[in-house]
């Protein structure tokens, strides 16, 4: 029972991140800018979630382990920016395959730190997943646009880092409360940001004039719910399983789409939707069976 329940919190995490694609498409639409959204989206994340300190559990944390919470926030952060990087490259489906292929890595990164193969129900759960997204992209009906080389690579490095980021939530700083790693998670992901954004609007500027509002949401959605409740989950269960529950971002991010941008979802979606949830149910389905016989017996 507490493996669902902490695949549950990774579930919630992942469609929180998964409604955060419609919100910067809204504030793009309202003339700011990537960096301005992803900017704005970590520094107040990181003020609400300094504002929880005197409310929460606290332990004495080692440089070390401060330094690894904030690259593992530094995986995240450098996840959105190749993500946008592709998208302005490739066609958006072909961007969303390229991410979702941190599904597989997520178990390779897994089987290589175990040192042991995948189990059957992840490779089974993995091919329905890559379906389920191909599908629900909809890259097999997408027209025909221009692919540069260099899209491809961005979309690759953000399947990477995000593989990075679910597999570091999950190990780094375990023992440490969970609103607590999320702070310097946060940070890390803020500062990150600043290194590299920051020049760039220093030359452009600013657009300030109804930035809080997409700032705000983009806060609570793309950085204290995902990484909280991944900071909740990723530590108890395997990162292969982490990986696959991560999954639950795409279709959120379509049903999303739908509500907020007033998308429309094809049958070839709901197909690969269909497929992504199956793939999400595999492994809860054979571990809950395996509990109900070890009880049994």
């Amino acid at each position: 029972m507490n493996n669902f329940k902490y695949s549950l919190s990774i579930f919630i995490g992942a469609c929180s991140y998964g409604v955060l694609a419609s919100i910067v498409k809204t504030g793009l639409q309202a003339g700011h800018t990537v960096y301005e959204l992803i900017g704005s989206q970590y520094l107040f994340g990181f003020l609400l979630l300094l504002l929880t300190i005197p409310f929460i559990k606290r332990v004495k944390i080692s440089l070390k382990q401060a330094g690894a919470l904030m690259m593992t926030g530094t995986a995240l952060s450098l996840t959105g920016i190749f993500y946008g990087l592709s998208l302005d490259r490739v066609p958006a489906s072909l961007a969303i395959v390229l991410l979702f292929q941190f599904t597989w890595l997520g178990i390779l990164i897994e089987a290589l730190f175990e040192r042991k193969w995948p189990s059957k129900n992840k490779i089974i759960s993995a091919i329905f997943l890559i379906l389920g997204t191909i599908f629900a992209s909809n890259l097999i009906s997408s027209s025909g646009q221009p692919i540069q080389f260099d899209g491809l690579i961005y979309g690759l490095l953000s399947a990477i880092t995000y593989a990075i980021f679910i597999f570091a939530s999950g190990k780094v700083a375990a023992g440490v409360p969970s609103i607590q790693r999320s702070i310097f998670i946060t940070l890390g992901g803020l500062l990150i940001l600043v290194f590299i954004a920051g020049p760039i609007l220093f030359k452009t500027g600013i657009h300030l004039d109804g930035l809080w509002k997409y700032s705000l949401s983009m806060a609570f959605f793309g950085a204290i719910f995902p990484i909280v409740l991944f900071a909740i989950g990723t530590p108890k269960i395997d990162v292969g399983l982490a990986t696959i529950v991560g999954s639950a971002e795409l279709p959120a991010a379509i049903f999303a789409a739908a509500l907020i941008l007033d998308e429309k979802i094809s049958s070839v979606q709901m197909i690969g939707i269909v497929l992504i949830l199956i793939g999400i149910s595999i492994p809860q389905l054979r571990f809950r069976s395996f509990s109900r016989s070890r009880l049994g017996s």
